[in-house]
């Protein structure tokens, strides 16, 4: 018969929460060093932080047994080991990165003209300028040029050996001008997107799988050094399985501030990491520098459901009746909840940042949350029916 100490045991193994993240549980698995010899394709570590030259990646993977040899390498210091690499002249032809910059620097142009776009999800609104969905607006403006810089075998490599084949990219541009401020130090999307709040109602195994189904990666446009502020790594802060809360807590991110390593970068380096691992964009102190990179968010091919469901055209039909319901007594309000949570979309994701902005938080409004919003206001049908079209339509690219 099970106690209730056991009983405390399993809950405590299941529910991670931000009061029991330990600062010297995490001391114990960041305070090491990174070992080269574990690495044999890597050409160097610097700051914990493994380098790899990119011909030297491509020469070694040029038969099927050395290319799963350097899929296994990269895919476990990503997991096991630091959890960054950063892969060096990954582009030799630098044209592509140029012809590329000049796209990225007209739209960021027409945005300041027209007011629009920028944002970032965790730093204060400033001298930084963001180009959100990089990657559709460079394909639709110049697609020979996408090409040939996607067209890059060792973004593909990164990407396969931490989701496998099939993944899907997104790509977003961060040009960080002269006196652009840090990032708060966080880990990256799904989960790292969310409030503690949230965060603590998935169960550990979520957490564990979190970080399995994107891969953070940049592609240096110009040469980034460290008074410039190239990003800031915390390396094996990946492995700490409550890391999403823990960043929540004063003493953590304390501890990042004092121990992040920074790396100077080159035009045409490439940099991937494990989304759980703690970081941030540094902070710009030169004169004149604009450090750009193009920040790529490579997506698991199993992160979709299998069939397409019209939910927008679900909640308008469902709205009025629980409204009738709920004022009639025939649904009580946790019986709401369910019914919208089985019809509406919780999920703040995919969406167009620019249209859809992550106003007052980290994550733009669900539909299930307006769905509650309305009701919890009394809003006539036409009403919730009207605003539901708009949230749709401004998810639209």
């Amino acid at each position: 018969m099970k106690t209730d100490n056991d009983a405390q045991k399993r809950k405590d193994r299941v529910w991670l929460t931000e009061a029991a993240c330990d600062i010297e549980d995490f001391r114990a698995l960041v305070e090491r060093n990174t070992q080269l010899g574990d690495y044999p394709h890597a050409m160097a570590v610097e700051k914990n932080v493994l380098l790899y030259d990119g011909k030297a990646v491509m020469a070694a993977a040029e038969t099927p047994e050395g290319r799963l040899a350097v899929l296994a390498e990269i895919c476990e210091a990503f997991s096991r080991g630091p959890g960054v690499v950063v892969i060096k002249q990954a582009y030799v032809d630098t044209g592509i990165l140029d012809a590329a910059s000049a796209i990225f620097d007209a739209i960021i142009n027409e945005q300041h003209r027209t007011n629009t776009g920028g944002g970032d999800h965790f730093a204060k609104p400033g001298a930084n300028d963001r180009i959100w969905n990089s990657l559709e607006k460079h394909c639709l403006r110049d697609p020979e040029n996408f090409a040939a810089y996607y067209g890059n075998a060792l973004i593909a490599l990164a990407s396969e050996a931490w989701l496998g084949p099939g993944y899907q990219m997104t790509a977003q541009v961060n040009r960080v001008n002269p006196g652009g401020a840090a990032q708060s130090a966080h880990r990256d999307y799904h989960l790292g997107f969310q409030t503690s709040a949230v965060i603590e109602t998935y169960p550990a195994h979520v957490h564990r799988l979190s970080p399995a189904l994107t891969l953070q990666g940049a592609v240096a446009h110009c040469d980034m050094p460290l008074e410039s502020g190239p990003t800031l790594f915390l390396p094996f802060s990946q492995a700490y399985e409550p890391g999403y809360l823990a960043l929540k807590r004063a003493e953590f991110r304390d501890y990042f501030d004092r121990h992040h390593v920074q790396l100077a970068l080159q035009k045409g380096d490439l940099v991937f990491f494990n989304p759980a691992l703690f970081h941030a964009a540094g902070t710009n102190r030169s004169q004149d520098i604009k450090r750009v990179a193009n920040l790529l968010q490579v997506s698991s091919a199993f992160g979709r459901a299998m069939e397409t469901v019209n939910r927008e055209r679900m909640s308008g039909v469902l709205y009025p009746a629980l409204k009738v319901m709920l004022a009639e007594g025939r649904l009580l309000p946790g019986e709401v909840d369910c019914a919208i949570a089985a019809c509406a979309e919780g999920y703040s994701f995919p969406t167009n940042l620019d249209r859809d902005p992550p106003v007052g938080g980290l994550a733009p409004k669900t539909q299930a949350q307006l769905m509650h919003q309305a009701l919890a206001e009394g809003w006539e049908v036409e009403a919730f029916v009207s605003a539901l079209a708009q949230q749709a339509d401004k998810k639209h690219s």
